[in-house]
């Protein structure tokens, strides 16, 4: 199953709403409606993952329309006259080029609470920029192609070929992690967590008529926080959404899942997984996201108190949620974390969250993680700092020392949207010999990270270092794997199961949690057909919601490790 967030608005950066606007997919997916179009737009949507089209695009960055159109070698007045002056394989240093726009900003930077830096320059002075920058800073620098900056007249589109175009040796695309953000946007979506969107995240079952759209989970306190997990989608604004395929129809459902902009309404009507139907007026908002969710106190047979949480997104705002969820699980034998949703951010999150899972079994003189880059930076970061290595970090400014598990073991649920910063708690924790058992799927397999950079609006995301654990670990470019066996690699101890949209995350009786529970006390991943687990091997209609299998498309600084 094909998940993705169904986001709108304007000023939407990164997921399947930009997509759809900038890639002209809707303009493709009204014409042809009849021809079964919804499965074209999956086609289109699991192309531009898996193939690299947004690696290709520049992941969907701020400005620059359609990004699948390359520009003219003569197209940039601006760079007149420059044809003839550029040398390949010459870069003179970045800093010629840094916060020279075509168009400078005026005000205050709200990331630094100082004037932005910008000042008048052309688009040749930022696609210079950005040459010099990512053959400084891009971990495989040398694979770039180098052309001529003067032969795009949008920065974007020029950025956009600053990277690998290698296979491996699986045949997947090298590098599939190069983005971009309007820079306003990243900093609200880092800092606050504020996004446009109803506030659900969908799974797609069936793309072609009978289709299937259900909802995964749902933010608190957003326009689609009544929605219950596993509600299937059956009309929009009246439509039938499930075999409706007329022209008309198709339109009133490209409507309603994509609006044009915020404070749109449109009536969604569902069925719940107890049959019953469900019609709410959903209006788009800006929805601030609740990274930390269903922190609970487990019973467990043996009469120990097991925690569990779900965890979807480094973000700033996380600490305060995650230092919170600690002290009230304060006590327990053991944790179940949920990050089958989580695609990472921020990896000082990480650190953290690890700390205070760890507590005083974190090895003295250890670290969490060690960052190596590209080979102009052995003894440096790229912003000319000694090296050093992240640390297992036991409190911030803001929200002081963090509280401690102080566990041996922890039990954590993925699926292939776990990435990135998410990986890097399960390889920094078995680093200093935490024992992780693995519940879910295979993660997604991201070790490398981003310092974001900002140039005249636009935040760039370039590959620029691979993360190695305590044990010099971080060859998982495949994902963690559930097995038998652990091999201290890539194999983790565990059981390999799908997704179970057909209860709630944090019940019971959800199979991933259920599972973690059973293993916890029999060391087999066989659910017993007993107790409240039994409800999960009947046949009945919401099976096929128990076993979902899919990728979540979050937005890519949701899904990646970013240096702060």
């Amino acid at each position: 199953m094909l998940l993705f967030r169904c986001l709108l608005g304007r000023h939407i950066v990164s997921d399947i709403y930009r997509i759809f606007k900038e890639f002209n997919v809707k303009l493709i997916f009204s014409k042809l409606s009849t021809l079964n179009s919804f499965a074209m737009v999956s086609r289109l949507m699991v192309t531009a993952i898996l193939c690299g089209i947004f690696s290709a695009c520049g992941g969907g960055g701020g400005g620059g329309g359609n990004q699948f159109t390359q520009s003219s070698s003569s197209s940039s007045s601006s760079a007149s006259g420059s044809l003839a002056t550029w040398q390949s394989g010459v870069f003179k240093p970045q800093a010629n080029f840094a916060n020279k726009c075509a168009a400078p900003r005026t005000g205050i930077d709200p990331a630094t609470n100082k004037a932005f830096a910008d000042t008048k320059g052309t688009v040749l002075d930022e696609n210079n920029f950005l040459r010099s920058w990512s053959n400084d800073t891009y971990l495989w620098y040398s694979d770039i192609t180098d052309v001529n900056p003067a032969s795009y007249s949008d920065p974007l589109k020029y950025f956009s070929l600053l990277k690998s175009n290698a296979k491996t040796t699986s045949g997947n695309n090298k590098d599939n992690f190069h983005f971009t953000y309007e820079s306003s946007e990243w900093y609200d979506l880092s800092e606050s967590g504020v996004s446009a969107g109803y506030g659900f995240e969908f799974s797609w079952g069936s793309s072609t008529p009978p289709r299937s759209l259900i909802v995964a989970y749902t933010e608190p306190g957003s326009p689609a926080a009544n929605i219950k997990r596993g509600a299937r989608l059956i009309k929009i604004d009246g439509s039938d959404f499930v075999n409706g395929n007329t022209q008309q129809i198709v339109d009133v459902i490209n409507a309603g899942l994509f609006p044009e902009a915020l404070n749109e309404a449109h009536e969604f009507t569902f069925q719940n997984v107890d049959s019953s139907i469900q019609t709410v007026t959903l209006q788009s908002a800006s929805v601030t996201k609740t990274p930390v969710q269903n922190v609970k106190i487990l019973d467990a047979a043996n009469g120990d108190k097991v925690g569990y949480f779900l965890f979807n997104d480094h973000i700033k705002t996380a600490e305060l949620g995650l230092s919170n969820a600690i002290n009230q699980l304060q006590g327990v034998k053991d944790l179940v974390l949920d990050v089958r949703y989580n695609g990472g951010g921020y990896l000082y999150i990480a650190s953290e969250l690890a700390y205070m899972i760890a507590g005083n079994n974190i090895k003295a003189g250890s670290f969490f993680e060690k960052t190596a880059f590209n080979n102009k930076h052995t003894t440096t970061d790229i912003n000319g700092n000694a090296l050093e290595t992240t640390p297992f970090y036991g409190g911030s400014q803001e929200n002081g020392a963090f509280p401690t598990l102080n566990l041996k073991r922890v039990y954590v649920i993925t699926s292939g949207d776990t990435c990135s910063a998410s990986e890097s708690i399960i390889n920094g924790l078995r680093g200093i010999g935490v024992e992780v058992i693995q519940i879910g799927s295979k993660t997604c397999g991201k070790p490398y990270g981003f310092y974001p950079q900002d140039n005249c609006g636009t935040t760039y995301f370039t590959i620029q270092f691979k993360g190695v654990n305590y044990k010099e670990f971080g060859e998982y470019s495949d994902g963690f794997i559930p097995s038998a066996t652990d091999n201290d690699k890539d194999l983790i101890k565990g059981c390999t199961l799908g997704d179970d949209l057909s209860h709630a995350l944090g019940d019971t009786a959800e199979k991933n949690l259920a599972t973690a529970l059973n293993y916890r006390a029999s060391g087999s991943c066989t659910l017993p057909v007993s107790s409240a687990s039994l409800r999960l091997q009947k046949t009945t209609a919401s099976d096929e919601l128990s076993n979902v299998t899919g990728t979540l498309n979050k937005a890519p600084g949701l899904t990646n490790r970013i240096m702060k």
